[in-house]
């Protein structure tokens, strides 16, 4: 039940951001590079990058190598909030960036990265300063 629960939050907050950013089919032109997250269009976006177990480090960068993962990850103008190894999975990197350039950080990983990793993507927003308020209010 909780997993279904954790999954409908995930496709509601899906649905809102494509609806709210003017989304447009994989054939449309990908937003401008400068476009920057302000508080009112930005989201967390965590990534886990799960390595292929099977094969060697080795083999795996190489992989990334040649489909030009270090080139393209992060796309130009994303903020990294965050990118750690967590050992024996992977790497798991948080950006910050418009909504509307969720798609440009997808497509970059699809092309890049398939093969070497297993992905997964958690898109948050930023609630910190709500919870200090309302912990603030309740003292």
């Amino acid at each position: 039940m909780r997993g279904s629960t954790s999954l409908m939050a995930i496709a509601a907050l899906a649905g809102f951001l494509a609806f709210s950013s003017g989304a447009f089919p994989q054939t449309a032109a990908a937003p401008a590079e400068n476009a920057a997250p302000t508080p009112d269009n930005a989201v967390l976006l965590t990534i886990f990058l799960k390595h292929d177990q099977s094969r060697p480090l080795s083999e795996l960068n190489a992989q990334l190598d040649k489909q030009g993962y270090y080139k393209t990850f992060p796309p130009a103008g994303i903020e990294v909030v965050s990118w750690y190894v967590m050992m024996g999975i992977g790497q798991v990197v948080t950006l910050r960036l418009p909504a509307s350039r969720l798609r440009e950080v997808n497509r970059a990983i699809e092309n890049t990265a398939w093969g070497s990793y297993r992905t997964e993507f958690y898109p948050t927003y930023d609630y910190k300063a709500i919870a200090e308020q309302q912990r603030a209010r309740a003292q």
